[in-house]
């Protein structure tokens, strides 16, 4: 015990203190899109090196005339390896050290250059939320350890997720939620429908990471792995790969009720 108050006396404590702060440089941010135009057909770069093929450039049309390109950015599909941010010349994509990128609504994780995300309605509602005090998490890896590794660092002493009454159990009977990595390939699917099935009501399920969102590099392939969304009801979808620990606290918190969600963040200029 001594030597542990020495410690603290002299070290200070190294838990956040804003947990949500930009991430640092050295951390891989997810891609976001700025208001800088896009040159389209004479350039579509990020097009051709996007691996997940999560971003699509397509003319805008209004009335008979064909405005400036529409970057279309889907965060849900993206594997952070930042290509997109690193070839784009206009700097249309940049990335976004904004570590609260999870979203209740899986069309919010598309970004679209020609206009500005809407939140949604479940949002705007009014709802009693049982676990706002506390929440109980069971983690479900379904092939993706990058991410199981990032879950157990939100729970390591600087992020410290149990400050915010975000408890992990170690089985389904005794949780709220189910937090699923991985890319979900068929063998694992009767596996996390028991999971599920031995759930409480109330019981969420929150997507961790992209292979969890959209299956990522592994979507459409032989063993079915595109992700939870068919699969069973999710109510938050954490994009990145691997997320940051300080985003998979936001994404919880978010369903929580307890953080603003990516609607209401505002676009960059």
């Amino acid at each position: 015990m001594i030597r542990l108050l020495t410690y603290l006396i002299r070290n200070g404590i190294v838990t956040r203190a804003d947990s949500f702060a930009e991430l640092p440089e050295t951390s891989n941010g997810m891609p976001k899109l700025s208001d800088n135009p896009c040159l389209g057909d004479a350039c579509r770069v990020c097009e051709q090196v996007c691996p997940t093929e999560a971003i699509r450039i397509e003319p805008t049309v209004a009335e008979g005339a064909t405005l400036s390109p529409c970057v279309t950015l889907d965060r849900g599909a993206c594997i952070n390896c930042s290509l997109c941010v690193d070839l784009c010349s206009t700097h249309t994509i940049v990335t976004d050290r904004d570590p609260r990128t999870a979203s209740k609504n899986r069309e919010e994780l598309v970004l679209r250059s020609s206009e500005i995300s809407k939140a949604s309605k479940e949002s705007s509602r009014l709802v009693q939320n049982p676990f706002k005090k506390s929440i109980a998490c069971r983690v479900v890896s379904t092939g993706c350890s990058a991410c199981d590794q990032e879950i157990a660092a939100a729970s390591n002493p600087i992020f410290d997720m149990e400050r915010f009454g975000i408890h992990v159990v170690a089985s389904p009977r005794f949780a709220d939620v189910l937090l699923v990595t991985g890319p979900v390939p068929k063998s694992m699917h009767e596996a996390l429908k028991r999971c599920y099935g031995a759930m409480s009501e109330p019981k969420r399920v929150i997507a961790v990471g992209t292979c969890a969102c959209t299956g990522g590099v592994h979507r459409g392939s032989y063993s079915e792995s595109n992700g939870i969304g068919d699969l069973l009801p999710v109510d938050v979808y954490i994009p990145g790969c691997p997320p940051h620990p300080a985003s998979i606290i936001a994404g919880i918190m978010l369903l929580m009720d307890r953080l603003p969600g990516l609607h209401d963040k505002k676009k960059d200029k």
